[in-house]
């Protein structure tokens, strides 16, 4: 498994979605607890930063991690961070090197990146749900995400995931994906 492959993967699914949405769209809620679309926006782009920061080597600041700041112009915010967290990691040393994630700790690349992939693949699909598009996510994504996250305590709120909660019987993996870290695989905007 090629975990910088998955994350772009992962990273183009979720752009897909932040593609669709509309400045309309930012007030939406999200199955992201109390964030409407916008603050949800807002971090993932930031986490998009604070990732490539943290990669190259640069030191955490709280202010970029923590950024729930809606943006203008989501799509071309998304998109440019999108680019950076890619580059940082398609550097040739990454996978030799520990990585401080901010709030977390410090971790081997390939956690860091499994986390960053799981994140992203995630929220994509807070995003397509938030706006009421086709969340399905991607079955041999779900699955590597799964393998990855199954390593995660599920039993108490983190400061990444809610607790788990039960799929529907014979969910696709992605819905099992999403259950696991607490997010109701039928939520909808009105929810």
């Amino acid at each position: 498994m090629d975990l910088r492959d998955l994350d772009r993967r992962a990273l183009a699914a979720a752009g897909a979605a932040v593609n669709r949405v509309k400045r309309a769209d930012l007030a939406r809620p999200t199955p992201c607890g109390d964030w409407t679309l916008g603050q949800l926006l807002g971090h993932m782009i930031g986490h998009n930063r604070g990732f490539a920061a943290a990669a190259a080597g640069k030191p955490t600041v709280p202010e970029v991690w923590d950024d729930l700041t809606p943006p203008a112009d989501p799509r071309k915010a998304y998109a440019e961070s999108a680019a950076l967290v890619t580059k940082a990691f398609s550097d040739r040393t990454l996978l030799d090197r520990k990585i401080e994630v901010y709030g977390y700790g410090t971790f081997t690349a390939p956690t860091v990146l499994g986390m960053h992939f799981v994140d992203f693949l995630v929220h994509g699909w807070d995003v397509a749900k938030s706006i009421g598009a086709d969340a399905a996510l991607d079955p041999e994504l779900s699955a590597a995400a799964m393998k990855i996250a199954l390593r995660w305590p599920t039993d108490r709120p983190s400061k990444a995931f809610g607790v788990m909660v039960e799929p529907p019987a014979g969910a696709a993996t992605g819905d099992q994906l999403v259950a696991y870290l607490g997010r109701s695989p039928g939520w909808s905007p009105g929810h």
